[in-house]
């Protein structure tokens, strides 16, 4: 019963992380730097964003890092499930 309430709330920061990445990256492109909004998402994302920032380098005009804590964020909830599961 732990084990199934355990597993849907790494689901849902799963979600919500990545929707909150999402969001932020989008309005990167259109709100400007000041809004109290965009600086509110910064201040939650930017701090998962910084390490990966400082390991792959930039592609141009394209910052991948996102992506990757997209992928990052997948992995390790796929991971702590699996954990979950084994216990």
């Amino acid at each position: 019963m732990l084990d199934l309430l355990l597993i849907r709330l790494i689901h849902l920061l799963e979600n919500v992380l990545t929707l909150l990445v999402i969001v932020y990256v989008l309005m990167t492109y259109v709100v400007p730097p000041w809004n109290r909004w965009r600086q509110a998402l910064a201040r939650i994302v930017e701090p998962m964003l910084a390490p990966l920032r400082r390991v792959i380098p930039p592609l141009g005009p394209v910052d991948i890092s996102p992506l990757v804590l997209l992928i990052l964020i997948q992995v390790i909830a796929d991971l702590l499930i699996s954990i979950i599961r084994q216990l």
